[in-house]
């Protein structure tokens, strides 16, 4: 229960920082919205993946490698366009930077989640 809650408020504050990146009087510009694609897209691989792939062989798997590859490309992808935004001079850097510390909790939370509910234990996430 106490990692159910904290993985909630690393949500919480992820989001609140991304929101503070938008919605603040000086920056007031949504354009950073557009990474919450990648916070929805960020787990698709390699969920399906692990629905494809079987978890008792211990050698390496391509497929399990390829959709860490495509994770890997979309959380880059995540960090990169705030850069973007900014250096196109669409966002302010301090917007810019309030994004990126989003981000950096809300994949942390991602992972979090994965680490916690991940094994194929009686309370995983693959039962929801």
């Amino acid at each position: 229960v106490t990692a159910l809650i904290s993985l909630s408020f690393g949500g919480a504050v992820g989001l609140m920082f991304l929101m503070l990146g938008c919605a603040l009087p000086q920056y007031n510009q949504y354009w950073p919205l557009f990474v919450l694609f990648f916070y929805i897209l960020s787990p698709v691989p390699y969920c399906i993946a692990r629905r494809l792939v079987d978890d008792t062989d211990a050698t390496s798997n391509a497929c399990k490698e390829l959709a860490i590859f495509l994770t890997t490309g979309i959380v880059v992808s995540a960090f990169g366009l705030p850069i973007v935004f900014a250096r196109a001079e669409l966002i302010y850097w301090g917007a810019c930077a309030l994004v990126l510390t989003g981000n950096t909790v809300i994949f942390a939370t991602i992972l979090g989640f994965f680490l916690v509910f991940g094994s194929n234990d009686d309370f995983s996430w693959q039962q929801w």
